[in-house]
């Protein structure tokens, strides 16, 4: 027997726009209803940015951006499936990523933490999901870093991904923790979002299975577009 083809979103697991604990949306929660806007068939068709021109490096952010050497910290594989509701493939799904370095610095020109910068690292990526909805990142582990909310609160190590579908205006961002990270219950981010199985969907497991010895630990984390069991997004709460 099958399931249905439509899940009910639970829309009560997303955080609420004004979470005072967050600083930051104290000033940017919108306090008026909002509108949603249908889009057109334009909108929907294209244009599909980033598939084309995917060089050979492009997912291996060790190697992407160096100079003279392999960029520096401990060497993981961040790899998983871009799955629908009823956990089909979803294929040809550009994802690109981008994180701090091992110190937990992000190369940018606003970012003054007192870490050093990697010069072989610029923490970007991206790659096209396969027919399987397989996608692969061969990274560094990024650190956690202190954040001006509450005096010094520490924001947990992290990825953000951002996943476009088939047209530039079918974006959905969100951010993978790693599994057993103690400032995980302790990130004012993390907990505006009220139901903590949701928080566990944002969690990549450490996956011993597909290591590569002596070089690389793994991490799987899938990424579930829409229903129940969706992976929360930041851009759009409701989903794909």
């Amino acid at each position: 027997m099958t399931g249905p083809d439509f899940y009910r979103r639970d829309r009560s697991a997303h955080p609420p726009a004004y979470a005072p604990g967050y600083k930051s949306s104290v000033l940017r929660a919108p306090f008026r209803p909002l509108h949603s806007l249908e889009q057109t068939s334009l909108e929907r068709s294209g244009p599909a940015l980033g598939h084309a021109p995917l060089s050979p490096l492009d997912h291996d952010l060790i190697r992407n951006a160096a100079v003279d050497g392999d960029a520096l910290g401990e060497r993981i594989y961040v790899f998983g499936r871009v799955l629908d509701e009823n956990a089909r493939p979803v294929p040809n799904a550009l994802i690109e990523v981008w994180q701090a370095n091992a110190a937990g610095r992000y190369a940018h020109v606003k970012d003054g933490y007192l870490a050093p910068l990697d010069p072989n690292f610029s923490g970007c990526g991206r790659c096209v999901s396969d027919a399987e909805g397989r996608y692969l990142f061969r990274t560094i582990k990024p650190g956690p870093y202190p954040w001006p909310n509450n005096g010094s609160d520490w924001r947990p190590a992290h990825i953000h991904l951002s996943i476009f579908g088939e047209a530039f205006t079918q974006r959905l961002v969100t951010q993978l923790y790693f599994e057993g990270d103690p400032l995980i219950p302790l990130c004012p981010i993390v907990n505006t979002i009220p139901d903590a199985t949701v928080i566990e969907r944002l969690v990549a497991r450490l996956d011993m299975r597909n290591q590569e010895p002596f070089d690389c630990l793994a991490y799987r984390f899938d990424i579930v577009l829409r229903g129940r069991r969706q992976t929360h997004f930041e851009t759009r709460p409701e989903g794909a």
